[in-house]
């Protein structure tokens, strides 16, 4: 891609979210940013990932996943959730399973859970359309976004 485009689009901001879901007996999460709510009635959101994420393999078998806003006293799960070890992800964290059987991680500013009706690949990453089942205020806080972190994703993953 165009330097510039780069530059251009890591000047975008967005919120930074924990992602997660679960299929069949496997748990995991990872970090997300491009996710915006698409409507009220119903109650809709679309989270991009791409699809060499294990994340995207989960919620295409099990076609849920939840949505977690996080306060930007968290930063520490950026690293908690960009590891590989689905396990390590969750350790020490209070959560439990959600009305979707997604991991909830109570400690969130509030969280999502979410029903996959559609999923388009109009480019590298795959929009997944949730229509929200359930959600849940948790802790007070500001919400973490790009302009709290010191790197930018662009969607080379």
């Amino acid at each position: 891609m165009n330097r510039n485009w780069l530059n251009a689009l890591g000047k975008m901001t967005y919120g930074i979210y924990v992602l997660t879901t679960r299929y069949e007996e496997t748990v995991n999460g990872m970090i997300a940013s491009w996710v915006t709510q698409v409507s009220y009635d119903p109650p809709l959101i679309l989270v991009a990932v791409h699809p060499n994420r294990h994340t995207h393999y989960l919620i295409e078998k099990s076609g849920v996943f939840a949505l977690h806003v996080i306060a930007d006293s968290q930063k520490e799960w950026l690293t908690r959730f960009k590891g590989p070890v689905a396990s390590e992800k969750f350790a020490g964290l209070d959560w439990k399973s959600g009305e979707t059987g997604c991991p909830v991680v109570t400690d969130a500013i509030a969280w999502l859970e979410s029903r996959v009706i559609e999923s388009y690949q109009p480019g590298n990453h795959t929009l997944f359309l949730g229509e929200v089942i359930h959600a849940e205020s948790g802790i007070n806080g500001r919400p973490l976004c790009t302009m709290d972190y010191d790197g930018t994703y662009t969607g080379r993953a």
